[in-house]
């Protein structure tokens, strides 16, 4: 039976159509949801996470987004803007007028703008009454980032990794040179340069990349670990915190890379390469080291082997620099944000939903459907790898208010494959650098975004590599950083990190 629309959805789609943001509708389902007497409808606005669906389905019309409307008994009307433009775009719809139920939002200082221009309703009285699941499985630090004035703006979705990159190098290309795993800083150097010069995969040609990178720096935080620093991360120095991305030790990682990408040794077309040219060149064997995230062993990693059956990869250890120092950035605790703007016409149906998604539907929404996409084997879950990967989609649903489970976690990631998964992740989580500033945005940090981006801070940083710019750049941006209103945030930053030290001291034990 053909639901009935969603009155808010189809003013919001007027302005996206005459401002061209769309890629046509937002259809509402026809689902084997509640009767359509007994459907409430909620409009949300989501990114699809770069995810596809299969033939015949889409955001509106699918199976995980009916069985979520059949256990919640909402007529859920979804809106994917494009993701390339996608925070912008949440821009045109809080300004026009006729605001949907729920907007995901990954930007905290979006978040604390909107939150503080009371566009946001608060949400601590419909979680009390509608979310148990969301108070039971979300910890109170989640809950304090997003909060203003004792008012909670926003459901927070977890983050359930602990960190992202891990580095991985051909094991088989330094048996074939005689070369040990490096540890040092020094080690990786000599190894990247062998792997660049001395001809590793023995074909006689000098078609190899030592290292390889992506643009803006992609893939870099274990070498910026080795110096005790990581890009965009407030550290701990002395009792007070500190920018990483103004430190002398970066000004030091700078260099290194700088003298690598000046003897050749470093992937002359880095500043180019997107995620898919760096899979591409690891798939097709001209890569001999780099920064891989946690999941590469199941993608680039896989292919590689599959390409070449003598291609060996292992995991390195951390390049560890001087004074010990070595690892990678820890992900922070939050990944996204829903939001609940004010005027919204359902706000109970978008806690009703979330709760649902974090509580009695995480596991099926996690795994896919029991028997279809995974079953239940001598006590371990087996995954039907090609029904798994044509459902990915769900992933966009499920994302939205994820939550920690580490049996689950543990269980899915052993169903994927023999592909170390589980211990990738161990293995970045005892190396992880934390980000030590965890509050809310302060009053600087949304105040000066505008300005401080001006400085373009990862095009700098790759013209200082690349040689275009001195390394006394660094100096000068550093500088520019702290007047264009560095100094300033790190104040309040070292003031909310004095009142939380304060209150830790003040605990009872």
């Amino acid at each position: 039976m053909k639901r009935s629309s969603i009155t808010a959805v189809v003013a919001a789609m007027s302005i996206w159509l005459i401002t061209g943001c769309l890629n046509g509708g937002v259809q509402v389902n026809n689902g084997d949801g509640p009767a359509e007497s007994a459907a409430k409808p909620v409009t949300i606005v989501i990114n699809s996470l770069g995810m596809t669906f299969p033939p015949g389905m889409d955001e509106n019309d699918n199976p995980y987004l009916h069985y979520i409307e059949t256990h919640t008994g909402l007529d859920i009307g979804v809106v994917l803007p494009p993701q390339q433009v996608y925070e912008e775009k949440l821009d045109v719809l809080m300004s026009s007028g006729s605001v949907p139920d729920l907007i995901h939002t990954f930007d905290p200082v979006w978040l604390d703008g909107y939150a503080k221009r009371k566009a946001l309703l608060p949400l601590e009285s419909l979680i009390d009454r509608f979310g148990p699941a969301l108070k039971e499985l979300i910890p109170e630090e989640a809950w304090e980032q997003v909060s203003y004035n004792g008012h909670i703006y926003a459901v927070p979705s977890l983050n359930e990794v602990p960190g992202t990159e891990i580095v991985y190098a051909r094991k088989d290309w330094l048996d074939r040179l005689g070369m040990k795993p490096p540890v040092t800083l020094d080690e990786y150097y000599e190894v990247i340069r062998a792997f660049t010069l001395d001809d590793p995969d023995g074909n006689g040609a000098d078609d190899t990349l030592g290292l390889i990178m992506t643009e803006n720096l992609g893939r870099s935080g274990p070498f910026f670990g080795a110096f005790g620093t990581q890009l965009d991360r407030w550290l701990e120095r002395d009792g007070r915190l500190v920018y990483g991305s103004v430190l002398p030790e970066t000004k030091e990682a700078l260099a290194f890379f700088a003298r690598l990408y000046g003897e050749g040794l470093l992937d002359p077309e880095f500043p180019l390469n997107r995620l898919k040219n760096l899979h591409d060149k690891i798939e097709n064997g001209v890569v001999g080291l780099y920064s891989a995230t946690w999941y590469d062993t199941r993608g680039p990693i896989a292919a590689s082997k599959a390409k070449d059956p003598s291609a060996e990869w292992i995991a390195l250890p951390y390049p560890t620099g001087k004074d010990g120092r070595n690892g990678t950035y820890a992900q922070e605790m939050i990944r996204g944000y829903n939001v609940v703007p004010a005027g919204a016409a359902n706000p109970e149906g978008v806690i009703r939903m979330l709760n649902f998604i974090a509580g009695e539907g995480h596991r099926t929404l996690k795994l896919g459907f029991e028997n279809e996409i995974w079953s239940l084997q001598d006590g371990r879950i087996v995954t039907n790898f090609a029904e798994h990967d044509k459902h990915l989609y769900r992933g966009m649903y499920q994302a939205l208010v994820d939550v920690k489970d580490p049996v689950l976690f543990k269980q899915r990631l052993d169903s994927l494959g023999d592909f170390d998964l589980y211990d990738n992740l161990r293995r970045i989580e005892a190396h992880a650098i934390p980000n030590a500033f965890t509050g809310a945005p302060t009053e600087a940090m949304s105040k000066y975004r505008a300005k401080l981006n001006e400085l373009k801070m990862e095009e700098l940083f790759t013209k200082i590599v690349m040689g275009i710019e001195p390394l006394d750049a660094f100096d000068r941006f550093a500088e520019q950083w702290r007047e264009a209103g560095g100094d300033e945030m790190t104040r309040e930053v070292n003031e909310w990190y004095a009142r939380k030290n304060k209150e830790s001291e003040g605990a009872i034990p």
